[in-house]
């Protein structure tokens, strides 16, 4: 057996990235183009229902820890956050690098602190990356000015959706390149596709000495003396409501909501049930700003009929919102013929070709 003087460390990759930019996306096309390399995960849902970790879970399988209801960067310490990694990068597991995607609303820079605080002697810190939302960019970074101090951080920057971007998310690139002030990869994307070795081995040139350090991180924080613990992190300026059910969804009634929702409603993902006017699948849903697209997936023998809803704004009337997706349950045995025509509009594939990204709703 061959002798190795030192353990073996495995490297954790901090994904994040504003709600909506296409973290869980990329990690799902990692998972299926992982070369053979395997892929632990820790993935942070922002709301009770942990809509993300069920959308990686199927590939993953025991490789991953899934933290609902609450912000990494709040919800545990670095000892806590070392539990988790024993899990994934303990002797045996076989697991060649952990990713832990972040909520849309983290700090990533508190998760690269409990990082370099980590003792566990078998992970070493492998990198900050950050996921941009081309389309969404400018609005996002107006509402958001700590997206700035977000990307001077990064190690890696995956610009996607350039393809729903204006004049091909060229400005957009070279305004990331610019923030990007550590001297950032920036790999522009569609979809989340990038070749996984972007994640895996993003390593810091030799004129970047090693990985950021306690000051590096204290330089980008300094507002954080003038406030609470968690001022200025993005999750303090927004609600979350999880809304499940067992009784379907009225298609029709379902599109009134998602075409009157408020504009602080910034970020709706889960599952629907249609119940009879579909009883072989469940609809995925993710809706972004005014986006909106539906996966329509086949529903597994004995699976139990739920809708799994979460929404996250920002000034949202959470108790009104929630008595809107009530009326919206419908309990009717037969199915209006035309009712699922508003929801297939937005399913990809069919409103917009194989490789489509949905429709402004």
């Amino acid at each position: 057996m061959e002798h190795h003087p030192t353990p073996r460390q495995i490297p954790v990759v901090v994904l994040a990235g504003f709600l909506g930019s296409g973290k869980t996306t990329l990690l799902n096309h990692l998972l299926h183009r992982s070369g053979g390399s395997r892929i632990g995960a820790i993935v942070n849902d922002f709301g009770a229902i942990e809509i993300d970790a069920m959308a990686v879970a199927g590939a993953l399988g025991d490789s991953t820890v899934s933290l609902g209801n609450g912000c990494l960067c709040c919800a545990v310490d670095a000892s806590e956050l070392d539990v988790y990694l024993e899990r994934l990068a303990g002797p045996g597991t076989g697991v060649d690098v952990v990713v832990i995607e972040a909520s849309g609303l983290a700090e990533p820079g508190e998760l690269v602190r409990m990082l370099l605080a980590s003792e566990h002697p078998g992970i070493v810190y492998g990198g900050l990356v950050e996921v941009v939302d081309a389309a969404e960019f400018d609005d996002t970074r107006a509402k958001h000015p700590e997206i700035d101090r977000h990307l001077a951080l990064a190690d890696l920057v995956v610009v996607n959706k350039l393809d729903r971007a204006a004049e091909g998310g060229e400005r957009v690139l070279g305004l990331v390149r610019s923030l990007s002030d550590r001297g950032a990869a920036v790999v522009p994307a569609t979809y989340g596709r990038v070749d996984p070795e972007f994640l895996f081995d993003c390593r810091p040139s030799t004129e970047r000495v090693g990985q950021l350090s306690f000051d590096d991180l204290h330089d980008h924080h300094d507002g954080d003396a003038d406030g609470g613990e968690h001022e200025g992190h993005l999750h303090t300026a927004y609600d979350t409501l999880s809304f499940a059910t067992a009784l379907p969804l009225d298609p029709r009634r379902l599109m009134a909501f998602l075409d009157s929702r408020p504009e602080g409603l910034y970020r709706i993902k889960g599952y629907v049930d249609f119940g009879p006017y579909d009883p072989g699948n469940r609809y995925a849903v993710h809706a972004v700003g005014r986006f909106l697209r539906f996966y329509p997936e086949a529903r597994g023998r004995g699976e139990e009929r739920l809708t799994q809803l979460v929404l996250i704004g920002s000034g949202i009337d959470a108790t009104a919102l929630r008595k809107e997706l009530e009326a919206c349950t419908n309990d009717a045995p037969h199915a209006d013929e035309h009712g699922m025509w508003g929801v297939l509009r937005y399913v990809q594939g069919l409103a917009d070709g194989p490789d489509g990204d949905g429709y402004e709703a």
